[in-house]
């Protein structure tokens, strides 16, 4: 059997968040509307005579995610119309960009791996993305289809769009994901988009192709329309490959086409004939005027861009010694990177510390409250006193569990809290000593079934330990002090 390798590009497409659609003055917060077709006007419902504006903050968000992929900006670029019908487009076109679109020629670095192992050594070799293009256009209104009738809502229909076209740079569905959540955090870093998938305000299509192993040649592509979620996404890449790749086995030849993934079965399903460029007849769009940028502008946008993930990743694996896969959870959103930032600048304990009480307790707290790092009303420095009360022994393990609940629950002070519920950790080695001494007296045949050689049942004088003194025991000096008096016992 032949070896084939997939040839992928991606392309992604973005709401920005504005409060006003891209080319009319109606609010662009389709999901707050109260009625469908209430942020409507002539422009958006494409009246005749109705003349389009274009949104300058729309704009402003398109460069700044241009130049967070690397893009060079187009000083001078245009509008266009896409001609095609369809009931989603009012107009009968959809105003978009196509000769000369807002940035050209940009990059992103992505790893492959798939398994926690494989993804640490991508990350010391990355391989590079090419970004074709990045073009503003307007979104469509959002169709209802019902049993005998299809019904329309024009509440989306021009809310700002921008494309982000990948060049067929991506090799396998990892890679094509890596690509696809790199986006996605880029996007939400800079606050231009949301990146929730289920409400469509990101969307995924996939042009996918295989060839022999070595070859160079570009075959016969598909384009998988509308994935909504990263799970789909690489669902149907993968199965895409697959079947492309039994077509050429059985000897048949791939038709160029577009595909809708069917997420139920798992399978890909024929929409229509792909369309090229010719068909769409795009034509400069006549009423609106060229973009035109001064170096001065795009450098005063540049000067907007936070520290990008990426390059979080990087400093937090460098300046706090945490691993690849630790930065990466830690930097998969804005706030909880910048939340551990000000734990860990407030903490004396080590940062691996700070983060495993994030990825642990503070995120199971999350989860099950169905909060957001965002609604923490946690401060850092309180967060940082408890977490070295733990480290330097004050309490245990244990009840730093319970003072967290605590101060989640009402607030208050690490150190108030610990007082007020005697929680302070004994460490007094005489006082332990008599505490083990009496359970071992008091239990002397656990003690000889110890001796003979249970020596699981080390555990369950650990846990009469802890009981007896409610849970406040350092288990360390426990656990020493227990092995050594079970061990005189012995002689």
């Amino acid at each position: 059997m032949t070896q084939y390798e997939p040839v992928i590009g991606l392309e992604i497409h973005a709401e920005l968040i504005t409060a006003s659609k891209m080319f009319c003055g109606c609010s662009a917060d389709y999901a707050s509307a109260p009625e469908p077709n209430t942020n409507i006007c002539p422009v958006c419902t494409g009246l005749p005579g109705a003349l389009p504006v274009a949104n300058k903050k729309a704009v402003e968000l398109a460069a700044l995610v241009a130049l967070a992929l690397n893009c060079s900006i187009n000083k001078h670029n245009t509008f266009a119309r896409k001609n095609y019908y369809y009931p989603d487009l009012p107009k009968g076109y959809q105003i978009s960009q196509y000769e000369l679109p807002i940035a050209e020629k940009g990059w992103l670095e992505v790893h492959s791996g798939s398994s926690s192992g494989a993804a640490s050594a991508a990350y010391r070799d990355p391989s590079r993305v090419r970004v074709r293009r990045v073009h503003i256009e307007e979104d469509t209104a959002k169709l209802f289809h019902e049993k005998n009738y299809a019904l329309v809502d024009f509440n989306r229909a021009g809310v700002p769009l921008l494309e982000i076209v990948s060049e067929p740079d991506m090799h396998s569905a990892e890679a094509a994901l890596d690509y696809a959540t790199k986006v996605r955090a880029i996007l939400r870093y800079l606050g231009v988009n949301t990146g929730d998938m289920e409400k469509g305000v990101l969307r995924f299509e996939a042009n996918v192709s295989v060839r022999p192993a070595g070859s160079d040649e570009l075959r016969t592509r598909t384009e998988i329309k509308n994935l909504n979620s990263f799970r789909a996404l690489t669902r149907a890449i993968a199965y895409e490959i697959e079947r492309q790749i039994q077509i050429y086995e059985s000897g048949g030849t791939v038709i160029q086409e577009t595909l809708g993934w069917d997420d139920l079965r798992g399978v890909t399903t024929s929409q229509r004939s792909k369309e090229e460029a010719h068909d769409y007849r795009y034509f400069p769009e006549p009423d609106l005027p060229p973009l035109q940028f001064s170096d001065a502008w795009i450098e005063s946008i540049r000067s907007q861009l936070p520290e990008l993930p990426e390059a979080k990743t990087a400093r937090f694996i460098s300046d706090f010694g945490l691993t690849p896969s630790e930065a990466r959870f830690l930097i998969s959103e804005r706030a909880l990177a910048d939340y551990f930032e000000k734990v860990a600048a407030a903490a004396k304990s080590p940062a691996r510390t700070v983060h495993s009480w994030i990825a642990g307790e503070l995120m199971r707290y999350l989860n099950d409250s169905g909060m957001s790092i965002e609604d923490m009303t946690l401060s850092p420095a309180s967060f940082a006193r408890l977490i070295d009360m733990t480290t330097d022994k004050v309490i245990s393990s244990n009840s730093a569990k319970v003072v967290f609940n605590e101060m989640l629950a009402s607030g208050g002070d690490p150190e108030q809290i610990v007082k007020e519920k005697n929680l302070a950790q004994v460490s007094d080695e005489n006082e332990i000593q008599a505490i083990v001494e009496k359970i071992l007296n008091d239990n002397p045949a656990e003690v000889e079934k110890y001796l003979a050689g249970k020596e699981t049942l080390l555990q369950w004088f650990m846990g009469q330990v802890a009981r007896a003194t409610k849970g406040k025991a350092d288990p360390n000096v426990a656990k020493e002090l227990l092995v050594k008096s079970l061990e005189e016992r012995r002689k």
